[in-house]
Protein backbone atom coordinates (compact mmCIF):
# COMPACT_ATOMS: atom_id res chain seq x y z
CA UNK A 1 0.00 0.00 0.00
CA UNK A 2 2.89 2.47 0.90
CA UNK A 3 4.39 2.14 -2.90
CA UNK A 4 0.51 2.57 -4.35
CA UNK A 5 0.33 5.54 -1.95
CA UNK A 6 3.84 6.64 -3.67
CA UNK A 7 2.53 6.29 -7.23
CA UNK A 8 -0.68 8.49 -6.32
CA UNK A 9 1.54 10.94 -5.20
CA UNK A 10 3.29 11.29 -8.56
CA UNK A 11 0.73 10.72 -10.50
CA UNK A 12 -0.77 13.77 -8.39
CA UNK A 13 2.35 15.74 -9.16
CA UNK A 14 1.77 15.21 -13.02
CA UNK A 15 -1.76 16.54 -13.08
CA UNK A 16 -1.49 19.36 -11.10
CA UNK A 17 2.14 19.77 -13.46
CA UNK A 18 -0.57 20.24 -16.35
CA UNK A 19 -3.44 21.96 -14.84
CA UNK A 20 -0.36 24.62 -13.91
CA UNK A 21 0.10 24.98 -17.58
CA UNK A 22 3.63 24.99 -16.90
CA UNK A 23 5.38 24.70 -20.09
CA UNK A 24 8.75 23.01 -19.05
CA UNK A 25 6.64 20.35 -16.63
CA UNK A 26 7.43 17.04 -17.78
CA UNK A 27 5.46 14.19 -17.08
CA UNK A 28 7.43 12.16 -14.07
CA UNK A 29 7.41 8.31 -13.62
CA UNK A 30 7.40 6.56 -10.22
CA UNK A 31 10.21 3.26 -11.21
CA UNK A 32 8.69 0.19 -8.88
CA UNK A 33 10.82 -2.81 -8.14
CA UNK A 34 10.67 -5.72 -6.27
CA UNK A 35 11.56 -5.75 -2.91
CA UNK A 36 13.85 -7.92 -0.60
CA UNK A 37 10.94 -9.10 1.00
CA UNK A 38 8.84 -9.89 -1.98
CA UNK A 39 6.84 -6.82 -1.62
CA UNK A 40 7.70 -3.58 -4.27
CA UNK A 41 8.58 -0.43 -3.59
CA UNK A 42 9.31 2.97 -5.44
CA UNK A 43 12.78 2.78 -6.25
CA UNK A 44 12.73 6.38 -8.47
CA UNK A 45 11.25 9.02 -9.50
CA UNK A 46 12.56 10.02 -13.51
CA UNK A 47 10.88 12.12 -15.60
CA UNK A 48 10.16 11.98 -19.54
CA UNK A 49 13.14 13.38 -22.21
CA UNK A 50 13.34 13.91 -25.62
CA UNK A 51 16.88 14.96 -25.92
CA UNK A 52 16.33 15.38 -30.11
CA UNK A 53 13.23 17.38 -30.04
CA UNK A 54 14.42 19.70 -26.38
CA UNK A 55 17.38 20.58 -29.06
CA UNK A 56 15.14 21.19 -31.69
CA UNK A 57 13.23 23.36 -29.51
CA UNK A 58 16.58 25.71 -27.92
CA UNK A 59 17.04 25.62 -32.15
CA UNK A 60 14.07 27.05 -33.51
CA UNK A 61 14.02 29.34 -30.29
CA UNK A 62 17.61 30.77 -30.98
CA UNK A 63 16.77 31.24 -35.02
CA UNK A 64 12.98 33.12 -34.25
CA UNK A 65 14.51 35.79 -31.56
CA UNK A 66 17.36 36.52 -34.04
CA UNK A 67 14.64 36.86 -36.92
CA UNK A 68 12.37 39.02 -34.83
CA UNK A 69 14.93 41.32 -33.43
CA UNK A 70 15.71 42.30 -37.13
CA UNK A 71 12.36 42.42 -38.23
CA UNK A 72 10.96 44.52 -35.53
CA UNK A 73 14.41 46.80 -35.96
CA UNK A 74 14.01 47.50 -39.99
CA UNK A 75 10.28 47.70 -39.90
CA UNK A 76 10.40 50.76 -37.35
CA UNK A 77 13.53 52.14 -39.07
CA UNK A 78 10.85 51.78 -42.33
CA UNK A 79 8.59 53.70 -40.76
CA UNK A 80 10.56 56.93 -40.05
CA UNK A 81 12.50 57.01 -43.33
CA UNK A 82 9.13 55.72 -45.45
CA UNK A 83 9.02 52.62 -48.15
CA UNK A 84 8.95 52.33 -51.59
CA UNK A 85 5.88 53.99 -51.77
CA UNK A 86 6.56 56.35 -49.21
CA UNK A 87 5.93 60.05 -50.44
CA UNK A 88 8.19 61.06 -47.79
CA UNK A 89 11.49 58.65 -48.87
CA UNK A 90 14.54 60.90 -50.27
CA UNK A 91 13.41 58.85 -53.52
CA UNK A 92 10.44 60.50 -53.43
CA UNK A 93 11.93 63.84 -52.27
CA UNK A 94 14.66 63.78 -55.18
CA UNK A 95 11.22 63.01 -57.57
CA UNK A 96 9.68 66.14 -56.24
CA UNK A 97 13.36 68.19 -56.59
CA UNK A 98 13.76 67.29 -60.02
CA UNK A 99 9.44 68.18 -61.30
CA UNK A 100 10.37 71.43 -59.55
CA UNK A 101 13.51 71.92 -61.63
CA UNK A 102 11.38 71.12 -64.67
CA UNK A 103 9.08 73.71 -63.77
CA UNK A 104 11.55 75.87 -63.20
CA UNK A 105 13.60 75.23 -66.64
CA UNK A 106 9.86 75.71 -68.08
CA UNK A 107 10.24 79.24 -66.13
CA UNK A 108 13.57 80.41 -65.76
CA UNK A 109 12.25 84.06 -65.40
CA UNK A 110 9.77 83.12 -62.42
CA UNK A 111 11.05 84.02 -58.87
CA UNK A 112 8.90 81.83 -57.10
CA UNK A 113 9.81 78.87 -59.56
CA UNK A 114 12.99 79.14 -58.38
CA UNK A 115 12.00 79.07 -54.48
CA UNK A 116 10.04 76.17 -54.90
CA UNK A 117 13.17 74.38 -56.33
CA UNK A 118 15.40 75.28 -53.59
CA UNK A 119 12.35 74.83 -51.14
CA UNK A 120 12.58 71.19 -52.66
CA UNK A 121 15.74 70.96 -52.15
CA UNK A 122 15.73 71.90 -48.89
CA UNK A 123 13.21 69.27 -47.59
CA UNK A 124 15.15 66.82 -49.75
CA UNK A 125 18.51 67.78 -47.67
CA UNK A 126 16.23 67.71 -44.09
CA UNK A 127 14.82 64.52 -45.25
CA UNK A 128 18.41 62.81 -45.98
CA UNK A 129 19.50 64.49 -42.27
CA UNK A 130 16.40 62.75 -40.13
CA UNK A 131 17.32 60.07 -42.87
CA UNK A 132 20.56 59.63 -41.36
CA UNK A 133 19.49 60.50 -37.71
CA UNK A 134 17.04 57.38 -37.37
CA UNK A 135 19.86 55.02 -38.25
CA UNK A 136 21.73 55.96 -35.85
CA UNK A 137 19.01 56.89 -33.24
CA UNK A 138 18.10 52.60 -33.97
CA UNK A 139 21.96 51.55 -33.97
CA UNK A 140 21.85 53.38 -30.00
CA UNK A 141 18.79 51.42 -29.37
CA UNK A 142 20.09 48.03 -30.78
CA UNK A 143 23.27 49.10 -28.73
CA UNK A 144 21.14 49.31 -25.68
CA UNK A 145 19.31 46.05 -26.56
CA UNK A 146 22.06 44.37 -26.62
CA UNK A 147 23.74 45.37 -23.18
CA UNK A 148 20.12 44.18 -21.82
CA UNK A 149 20.58 41.19 -23.81
CA UNK A 150 24.40 40.37 -22.15
CA UNK A 151 22.71 41.25 -18.37
CA UNK A 152 19.75 38.40 -19.35
CA UNK A 153 22.61 35.89 -20.41
CA UNK A 154 24.81 36.20 -16.94
CA UNK A 155 22.09 36.53 -14.77
CA UNK A 156 20.56 33.34 -16.93
CA UNK A 157 23.81 31.36 -16.31
CA UNK A 158 24.14 32.40 -12.57
CA UNK A 159 20.67 30.79 -12.42
CA UNK A 160 21.70 27.53 -14.22
CA UNK A 161 24.66 27.23 -12.45
CA UNK A 162 22.99 27.23 -8.85
CA UNK A 163 20.51 24.13 -10.44
CA UNK A 164 22.78 22.73 -11.81
CA UNK A 165 25.11 21.90 -8.71
CA UNK A 166 21.91 20.98 -6.92
CA UNK A 167 21.17 18.52 -10.10
CA UNK A 168 24.77 17.19 -9.58
CA UNK A 169 24.87 16.61 -5.81
CA UNK A 170 20.99 15.24 -5.89
CA UNK A 171 22.01 12.78 -8.39
CA UNK A 172 25.05 11.47 -6.49
CA UNK A 173 22.68 11.12 -3.40
CA UNK A 174 19.86 9.15 -5.31
CA UNK A 175 17.54 12.26 -4.49
CA UNK A 176 14.81 12.75 -6.95
CA UNK A 177 15.67 16.02 -9.22
CA UNK A 178 13.20 15.44 -11.68
CA UNK A 179 11.90 19.19 -10.75
CA UNK A 180 15.20 20.78 -10.66
CA UNK A 181 15.65 19.14 -14.27
CA UNK A 182 12.40 20.84 -15.65
CA UNK A 183 14.13 24.00 -13.80
CA UNK A 184 17.54 23.45 -15.63
CA UNK A 185 15.54 22.98 -19.10
CA UNK A 186 13.25 25.89 -18.90
CA UNK A 187 16.64 28.35 -18.15
CA UNK A 188 18.11 26.68 -21.49
CA UNK A 189 15.30 27.80 -23.25
CA UNK A 190 15.36 31.24 -21.85
CA UNK A 191 19.03 31.42 -22.64
CA UNK A 192 18.52 30.34 -26.02
CA UNK A 193 15.72 33.27 -26.54
CA UNK A 194 19.28 35.46 -26.22
CA UNK A 195 21.85 33.34 -27.78
CA UNK A 196 22.15 29.81 -29.47
CA UNK A 197 23.27 27.13 -27.56
CA UNK A 198 24.29 23.79 -27.61
CA UNK A 199 25.04 21.25 -24.58
CA UNK A 200 26.07 18.38 -22.76
CA UNK A 201 25.76 15.98 -19.94
CA UNK A 202 28.77 14.38 -17.94
CA UNK A 203 28.61 12.50 -14.76
CA UNK A 204 25.44 12.89 -12.55
CA UNK A 205 23.34 14.87 -15.02
CA UNK A 206 26.37 17.76 -14.79
CA UNK A 207 26.13 20.11 -17.92
CA UNK A 208 28.09 22.52 -20.26
CA UNK A 209 26.87 25.12 -22.49
CA UNK A 210 28.38 26.07 -25.77
CA UNK A 211 27.09 28.82 -27.78
CA UNK A 212 26.26 27.88 -31.39
CA UNK A 213 29.51 29.32 -32.26
CA UNK A 214 31.40 26.71 -29.84
CA UNK A 215 32.08 29.70 -27.34
CA UNK A 216 32.02 27.62 -23.96
CA UNK A 217 29.48 29.55 -21.73
CA UNK A 218 29.37 27.07 -18.96
CA UNK A 219 31.26 23.89 -17.88
CA UNK A 220 33.18 22.53 -14.87
CA UNK A 221 29.87 23.56 -12.74
CA UNK A 222 31.44 27.76 -13.34
CA UNK A 223 29.64 30.32 -15.53
CA UNK A 224 31.85 32.22 -18.04
CA UNK A 225 31.48 35.63 -18.20
CA UNK A 226 29.50 37.77 -21.22
CA UNK A 227 30.42 40.99 -20.90
CA UNK A 228 29.66 44.17 -23.04
CA UNK A 229 30.50 48.16 -22.76
CA UNK A 230 27.40 49.93 -24.18
CA UNK A 231 28.02 52.97 -26.87
CA UNK A 232 25.11 55.64 -25.65
CA UNK A 233 25.66 57.67 -28.68
CA UNK A 234 26.54 56.87 -32.83
CA UNK A 235 27.39 58.74 -35.73
CA UNK A 236 28.14 57.21 -39.28
CA UNK A 237 31.62 56.41 -38.15
CA UNK A 238 31.12 54.78 -34.90
CA UNK A 239 31.80 50.75 -34.65
CA UNK A 240 29.75 49.03 -31.87
CA UNK A 241 31.91 47.77 -28.97
CA UNK A 242 32.22 43.56 -29.05
CA UNK A 243 30.24 41.25 -26.99
CA UNK A 244 33.37 38.73 -25.09
CA UNK A 245 32.37 35.56 -23.40
CA UNK A 246 35.09 34.70 -21.27
CA UNK A 247 37.36 37.14 -23.37
CA UNK A 248 36.66 35.87 -26.66
CA UNK A 249 34.90 37.91 -29.13
CA UNK A 250 31.66 36.82 -30.70
CA UNK A 251 30.38 39.63 -32.28
CA UNK A 252 31.64 42.61 -34.53
CA UNK A 253 34.15 42.16 -36.96
CA UNK A 254 37.15 40.93 -34.73
CA UNK A 255 34.67 38.06 -33.83
CA UNK A 256 36.93 34.80 -34.57
CA UNK A 257 33.61 32.88 -33.40
CA UNK A 258 30.93 34.55 -34.15
CA UNK A 259 27.49 33.74 -32.36
CA UNK A 260 25.02 32.70 -35.15
CA UNK A 261 21.24 32.97 -33.31
CA UNK A 262 19.77 34.23 -30.54
CA UNK A 263 18.57 38.14 -29.70
CA UNK A 264 21.63 38.96 -29.43
CA UNK A 265 23.27 37.86 -32.63
CA UNK A 266 20.21 39.27 -34.41
CA UNK A 267 20.91 43.04 -32.75
CA UNK A 268 24.40 42.55 -33.59
CA UNK A 269 23.68 42.34 -37.16
CA UNK A 270 21.32 44.98 -37.17
CA UNK A 271 23.54 47.34 -35.37
CA UNK A 272 26.57 46.26 -37.46
CA UNK A 273 26.18 45.56 -40.66
CA UNK A 274 22.25 46.02 -42.02
CA UNK A 275 22.28 49.64 -40.99
CA UNK A 276 25.66 50.44 -41.78
CA UNK A 277 24.88 49.31 -44.88
CA UNK A 278 22.01 51.73 -45.37
CA UNK A 279 23.43 54.22 -44.13
CA UNK A 280 26.17 54.07 -46.19
CA UNK A 281 23.21 54.10 -49.24
CA UNK A 282 22.24 57.56 -47.79
CA UNK A 283 25.11 59.21 -47.85
CA UNK A 284 26.36 57.72 -51.37
CA UNK A 285 22.94 59.45 -51.96
CA UNK A 286 23.91 62.77 -50.40
CA UNK A 287 27.05 62.34 -52.59
CA UNK A 288 25.31 62.01 -55.73
CA UNK A 289 23.29 65.16 -54.80
CA UNK A 290 26.32 66.85 -54.25
CA UNK A 291 28.00 66.24 -57.36
CA UNK A 292 25.16 66.38 -59.67
CA UNK A 293 24.67 70.13 -58.68
CA UNK A 294 28.45 70.66 -58.58
CA UNK A 295 29.28 74.06 -60.26
CA UNK A 296 32.89 73.83 -62.11
CA UNK A 297 34.19 77.24 -62.90
CA UNK A 298 34.31 77.76 -66.62
CA UNK A 299 37.29 79.68 -66.16
CA UNK A 300 41.17 78.44 -65.37
CA UNK A 301 41.77 76.71 -63.45
CA UNK A 302 38.46 75.09 -64.22
CA UNK A 303 38.07 74.28 -60.02
CA UNK A 304 34.62 72.58 -59.04
CA UNK A 305 32.93 73.88 -56.05
CA UNK A 306 29.68 72.77 -54.44
CA UNK A 307 26.54 74.03 -56.27
CA UNK A 308 23.09 73.26 -54.57
CA UNK A 309 23.57 70.83 -52.20
CA UNK A 310 26.85 71.39 -49.72
CA UNK A 311 28.78 69.29 -47.11
CA UNK A 312 27.62 71.10 -44.05
CA UNK A 313 28.23 74.81 -45.68
CA UNK A 314 31.69 74.26 -47.33
CA UNK A 315 31.95 74.62 -50.60
CA UNK A 316 33.95 71.60 -51.62
CA UNK A 317 33.09 68.98 -53.38
CA UNK A 318 33.59 65.60 -50.98
CA UNK A 319 35.79 63.40 -52.93
CA UNK A 320 34.65 59.95 -54.00
CA UNK A 321 34.60 57.69 -51.25
CA UNK A 322 32.39 56.40 -48.46
CA UNK A 323 31.99 59.57 -46.93
CA UNK A 324 30.59 58.47 -43.63
CA UNK A 325 27.83 60.59 -42.54
CA UNK A 326 27.76 62.86 -45.62
CA UNK A 327 23.79 62.54 -45.27
CA UNK A 328 23.23 63.63 -42.03
CA UNK A 329 25.79 67.05 -42.61
CA UNK A 330 24.17 67.71 -46.41
CA UNK A 331 22.47 71.06 -46.21
CA UNK A 332 21.06 73.41 -48.92
CA UNK A 333 23.64 76.69 -50.37
CA UNK A 334 22.75 79.43 -48.05
CA UNK A 335 23.66 81.59 -51.27
CA UNK A 336 20.04 80.01 -52.57
CA UNK A 337 17.97 80.04 -49.69
CA UNK A 338 15.73 82.53 -49.26
CA UNK A 339 15.20 81.32 -45.77
CA UNK A 340 18.56 82.14 -44.90
CA UNK A 341 18.81 85.46 -46.86
CA UNK A 342 20.31 83.94 -50.22
CA UNK A 343 19.09 84.55 -53.81
CA UNK A 344 17.35 81.09 -55.81
CA UNK A 345 17.52 82.76 -58.77
CA UNK A 346 21.09 82.01 -58.51
CA UNK A 347 20.75 78.66 -59.20
CA UNK A 348 19.98 79.34 -62.80
CA UNK A 349 22.82 81.87 -63.61
CA UNK A 350 25.25 80.26 -61.24
CA UNK A 351 25.81 80.44 -57.54
CA UNK A 352 29.63 80.03 -57.75
CA UNK A 353 30.49 81.12 -61.04
CA UNK A 354 28.25 83.52 -63.37
CA UNK A 355 27.25 81.20 -66.43
CA UNK A 356 24.56 83.84 -67.51
CA UNK A 357 27.29 86.43 -68.69
CA UNK A 358 25.33 88.13 -71.09
CA UNK A 359 22.48 88.79 -68.52
CA UNK A 360 19.85 87.18 -70.17
CA UNK A 361 16.08 87.13 -69.06
CA UNK A 362 15.24 83.41 -70.26
CA UNK A 363 19.02 82.04 -69.77
CA UNK A 364 18.60 78.20 -69.34
CA UNK A 365 21.74 76.60 -69.98
CA UNK A 366 22.78 76.01 -65.99
CA UNK A 367 19.45 74.87 -65.51
CA UNK A 368 19.17 72.16 -68.23
CA UNK A 369 22.76 70.94 -67.35
CA UNK A 370 21.69 70.37 -63.85
CA UNK A 371 18.81 68.50 -65.26
CA UNK A 372 21.14 66.30 -66.88
CA UNK A 373 23.47 66.00 -64.22
CA UNK A 374 20.62 64.39 -61.83
CA UNK A 375 19.96 62.12 -65.04
CA UNK A 376 22.98 60.81 -65.55
CA UNK A 377 24.56 58.03 -64.43
CA UNK A 378 27.26 58.41 -61.44
CA UNK A 379 29.87 55.96 -59.85
CA UNK A 380 28.56 55.01 -56.42
CA UNK A 381 31.09 53.74 -53.73
CA UNK A 382 30.35 49.54 -53.29
CA UNK A 383 30.12 49.90 -49.56
CA UNK A 384 25.86 50.77 -50.80
CA UNK A 385 25.95 46.93 -51.68
CA UNK A 386 23.06 48.32 -54.47
CA UNK A 387 25.21 48.60 -57.64
CA UNK A 388 28.34 51.09 -58.20
CA UNK A 389 26.81 53.03 -61.65
CA UNK A 390 23.15 54.79 -61.66
CA UNK A 391 21.32 58.26 -61.91
CA UNK A 392 20.73 59.41 -58.21
CA UNK A 393 17.27 59.44 -58.07
CA UNK A 394 17.97 55.38 -59.15
CA UNK A 395 20.28 54.65 -56.76
CA UNK A 396 17.92 56.34 -53.77
CA UNK A 397 15.09 54.05 -56.06
CA UNK A 398 17.28 51.05 -55.56
CA UNK A 399 18.06 52.30 -51.62
CA UNK A 400 14.66 51.89 -50.84
CA UNK A 401 13.63 48.68 -52.44
CA UNK A 402 17.06 46.91 -50.53
CA UNK A 403 15.48 48.35 -47.26
CA UNK A 404 11.90 46.66 -47.83
CA UNK A 405 13.51 43.31 -49.28
CA UNK A 406 15.71 43.43 -46.19
CA UNK A 407 12.32 43.82 -43.60
CA UNK A 408 10.64 41.67 -46.00
CA UNK A 409 13.25 38.82 -46.28
CA UNK A 410 13.51 39.20 -41.99
CA UNK A 411 9.68 39.23 -41.67
CA UNK A 412 9.38 36.12 -43.51
CA UNK A 413 12.10 34.53 -42.01
CA UNK A 414 10.80 35.16 -38.18
CA UNK A 415 7.41 33.89 -39.42
CA UNK A 416 8.87 30.56 -40.58
CA UNK A 417 10.93 30.21 -37.54
CA UNK A 418 8.51 30.67 -35.59
CA UNK A 419 6.00 28.40 -37.14
CA UNK A 420 9.14 26.19 -36.95
CA UNK A 421 9.00 26.97 -32.57
CA UNK A 422 5.27 26.48 -32.65
CA UNK A 423 5.52 22.96 -34.07
CA UNK A 424 8.78 21.73 -32.20
CA UNK A 425 7.42 22.70 -28.82
CA UNK A 426 4.26 20.79 -29.97
CA UNK A 427 6.08 17.82 -30.44
CA UNK A 428 7.87 18.38 -27.31
CA UNK A 429 5.10 18.33 -25.39
CA UNK A 430 3.41 15.42 -26.96
CA UNK A 431 6.72 13.66 -26.11
CA UNK A 432 7.28 14.64 -22.77
CA UNK A 433 4.31 16.64 -21.20
CA UNK A 434 1.60 15.46 -19.36
CA UNK A 435 -1.46 13.77 -20.67
CA UNK A 436 -4.47 14.13 -18.32
CA UNK A 437 -6.79 11.41 -19.37
CA UNK A 438 -4.29 8.74 -19.18
CA UNK A 439 -2.99 10.23 -15.62
CA UNK A 440 -6.53 10.39 -14.31
CA UNK A 441 -6.75 6.38 -15.95
CA UNK A 442 -3.79 5.95 -14.19
CA UNK A 443 -5.08 7.35 -10.70
CA UNK A 444 -8.36 5.45 -11.04
CA UNK A 445 -6.33 2.12 -11.27
CA UNK A 446 -4.11 3.21 -8.18
CA UNK A 447 -7.07 3.73 -6.31
CA UNK A 448 -8.64 0.84 -7.00
CA UNK A 449 -5.68 -1.11 -6.35
CA UNK A 450 -5.17 0.68 -2.87
CA UNK A 451 -8.68 -0.11 -1.87
CA UNK A 452 -8.38 -3.77 -3.03
CA UNK A 453 -5.49 -4.35 -0.65
CA UNK A 454 -7.37 -2.52 1.87
CA UNK A 455 -10.13 -4.21 2.16
CA UNK A 456 -8.38 -7.65 1.91
CA UNK A 457 -5.57 -6.19 4.92
CA UNK A 458 -9.11 -5.49 6.51
CA UNK A 459 -10.54 -9.16 5.92
CA UNK A 460 -7.52 -11.12 6.91
CA UNK A 461 -7.51 -8.46 10.19
CA UNK A 462 -11.19 -9.52 10.89
CA UNK A 463 -10.38 -13.57 10.16
CA UNK A 464 -7.73 -13.20 12.92
CA UNK A 465 -9.90 -11.62 15.40
CA UNK A 466 -12.42 -14.09 14.46
CA UNK A 467 -10.29 -16.95 15.05
CA UNK A 468 -8.55 -15.42 18.03
CA UNK A 469 -11.97 -15.12 19.55
CA UNK A 470 -12.87 -19.04 19.03
CA UNK A 471 -9.37 -20.12 20.87
CA UNK A 472 -9.51 -17.67 23.56
CA UNK A 473 -13.40 -16.59 24.35
CA UNK A 474 -12.00 -14.49 27.52
CA UNK A 475 -10.19 -12.27 25.10
CA UNK A 476 -13.47 -11.52 22.93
Amino acid sequence: MATVAAETAVVSRNIAGANNNTASFSRKIANVITAPNGGSQVASITNVQNQALFESVLGATSSSAAQEAISTGLTALQQTVGGTGSTTSPAAQITNLTDALQQYLASPTDSATAASTVAAASTLASTLNDASASVQQLRAQTDSQMASSVASINSLLSQFQAVNTQIVSGTASGSDVTDLLDSRNSILTQLSQQVGISTTSGANNNMSIYTDSGVTLFQGGQARSVTFQATSTYTAGTAGNAVYIDGVPVTGSSATMPIQSGALAGLANLRDNITVTYQAQLDQTAQGLISAFAETNPSPPSNVLAGLFTNGGSTAVPAAGVNAGLAAAITVNAAVDPSQGGTATLLGNGINFNYNTTNAASFTTQLQQLETNLSANQTFNAAGQIGTSNSVAGYATNSASWLETQRQSASSESTYQSTLLSSSTTALSNATGVNLDEEMSHMLDLENSYSASAKLLSTINTMFSDLNASINPMLA
